[in-house]
């Protein structure tokens, strides 16, 4: 392996390292989720290495494609920036939709009372919420999760902008070893990032204690979600 190569790897595992701390949609909805749906952390770095392995890859694929048909770099980087702004837009629907969600699940849940009147005369008031007291009817059924589905979709379209002009270097060359090299230390410090962060972040929050906001960590989760959408749309996080 040249020391060209090397450089070049080198480079994109920083750029990966720096493309993956600075987008928070990397890891945001990794977290709140997890914290809203009481992931363990296992099943939420299992759901975020598949998310960012089809982040990557999917990139890989666009690249080879056009490597391919022999298209050009600056077609290749206008297309993974329509991948960029479409993947943006779903994070921001996903939110606005899981916010509005989390807030009606949140109405539900909130406490009220019910005034019982017995045939004896007596009377009694006590505390429930639709939740809890419907809940027995459905214990039996667990509807499926399709959040780690939804959230998998949206990083296949997001792009890896700084992956195609280092990987088309060594392809230019017919050196596939190289593109081998380049695509992998951009892939692994990318994932390996977002995992670290994920961990780090999962175990930090696991101590914060709500109170009575409690019931409404599915819409803040949302929000955050699409906040982070926002911030990647409008100033290019």
């Amino acid at each position: 392996m040249s020391n060209e190569m090397l450089v070049i790897a080198g480079t994109a595992a920083t750029l990966g390292l720096v493309h993956t701390v600075l987008g928070p949609d990397h890891y945001l909805p990794f977290i709140v989720i997890s914290r809203a749906r009481r992931w363990s952390l296992s099943k939420t770095l299992f759901v975020s290495f598949f998310c960012g392995l089809g982040h990557v890859l999917s990139s890989v694929v666009l690249g080879f494609i056009g490597i391919a048909l022999g298209i050009a770099v600056f077609s290749l980087e206008s297309l993974e920036s329509f991948r960029g702004s479409a993947a943006a837009w779903l994070l921001i629907s996903f939110g606005f939709a899981y916010f509005i969600w989390g807030l009606h699940r949140a109405i539900r849940k909130k406490p009220h009372e019910h005034l019982h009147l017995h045939g004896d005369g007596q009377e009694h008031k006590h505390l429930h919420t639709h939740e809890v007291a419907h809940s027995h009817i459905h214990d039996h059924k667990k509807s499926a999760n399709i959040t780690p589905w939804i959230l998998f979709t949206i990083f296949v379209f997001g792009p890896c902008e700084p992956l195609i002009p280092l990987v088309m270097y060594p392809a230019a060359k017919h050196n596939i070893s190289g593109v081998i090299l380049v695509t992998a230390a951009f892939g692994l410090m990318t994932i390996l990032t977002m995992l670290i962060i994920i961990t780090v972040s999962s175990w930090g929050i696991s101590f914060l204690r709500l109170g009575r906001l409690e019931r409404y960590v599915h819409a803040l989760a949302g929000a955050m979600i699409f906040i982070s959408g926002l911030s990647v749309q409008f100033l290019g996080l």
